[in-house]
């Protein structure tokens, strides 16, 4: 899957950058704070339980779902951005991973937050990673999506030394994520739509995987 590649050179050659531009981010960006803020407490809600950071970067939104209580781990595709983390929070845990494959148990998590990383994965990978995150929460889990909203991809350039490292950026409908969380076997709880007056929107989607019926 060269996409895959193509995500990982492009986050390992901004790696340093990034994580300096986005140290502080969660403070500027008070919107987007409280999504992960109401992740957390949904997650404290089903009396906790691990909480995975899908597509975590260098770190920082780890550490403040830690901050808030939580039990998260970091997963990311970028060796370098995974290393950076290490290193500015060595009071967690990070790994390097790729969310269409999750080395995690079924049923282990009870909460999966992937902030801004669905947006690499082109339309028909889409249904098989919301399919491991379901396979990996536990029945009454917790997902939180962020993503750009729009409706083309674009091509994001990134320096790697003298050769230029490029990837595609998915943006999508809230709908349509929608529409993929229910095939996937999640119900949908929230939808927070961010700077619908701007440029380039936002939105996070709050879905849960249906707790077990009782017998």
């Amino acid at each position: 899957m060269t996409w895959l590649t193509d995500a990982r050179n492009v986050y390992d050659a901004l790696a340093a950058g990034y994580a300096d531009q986005t140290r502080d981010l969660l403070d500027r960006l008070l919107h987007v704070r409280a999504g992960v803020v109401l992740f957390a407490d949904l997650v404290r809600a089903i009396d906790g339980g691990p909480v995975a950071d899908v597509g975590c970067g260098p770190g920082h939104t780890t550490a403040l779902l830690r901050e808030l209580g939580a039990d998260a781990f970091g997963i990311d595709l970028s060796p370098a951005m995974i290393e950076i983390a290490r290193r500015e929070h060595p009071g967690a845990r990070f790994e390097v991973g790729s969310m269409t494959d999750l080395e995690l148990p079924d049923d282990s998590l009870a909460g999966v937050l992937a902030w801004w990383s669905l947006i690499y994965i082109p339309d028909e990978a889409v249904p098989g990673v919301l399919g491991q995150f379901h396979r990996v929460l536990r029945p009454g889990g917790v997902l939180a999506v962020g993503f750009h909203v729009g409706d083309e991809s674009k091509i994001e350039t990134s320096a790697d030394g003298d050769q230029p490292v490029q990837a595609y950026v998915h943006y999508r409908q809230p709908s349509r994520v929608a529409d993929w969380l229910r095939e996937a076997g999640f119900s949908i709880e929230a939808q927070h739509l961010l700077n619908p007056d701007e440029p380039k929107p936002g939105a996070i989607l709050f879905a849960r995987r249906p707790a077990a019926p009782s017998r």
